[in-house]
């Protein structure tokens, strides 16, 4: 199973999380979504938003200014 990735660089909050909330809703429990920001709004945009939805953000990172994130699908609820 590959990673799929959004490059989100140069866009505004919310922007990159509500691109990322699109994808995710057609991804499996599991899969990854790795997304790359420049707004450092983006670091508490996906900490919330994976607070909120269950989702999990098992990675987070900077180097020269891109911000990179990874989100794992949360499970299914039965």
């Amino acid at each position: 199973m590959r990673e799929r990735v959004i490059d989100a660089q140069f866009q505004k909050s919310p922007l990159p999380v509500l691109r990322a909330a699109r994808v995710l809703r057609g991804m499996a429990a599991g899969e990854k979504l790795r997304i790359l920001a420049t707004d450092p709004q983006a670091v508490a945009d996906f900490r919330d938003f994976c607070k909120v939805t269950g989702h999990a953000l098992v990675a987070a990172s900077e180097s020269g200014g891109v911000f990179s994130f990874s989100v794992k699908v949360r499970a299914a609820v039965p």
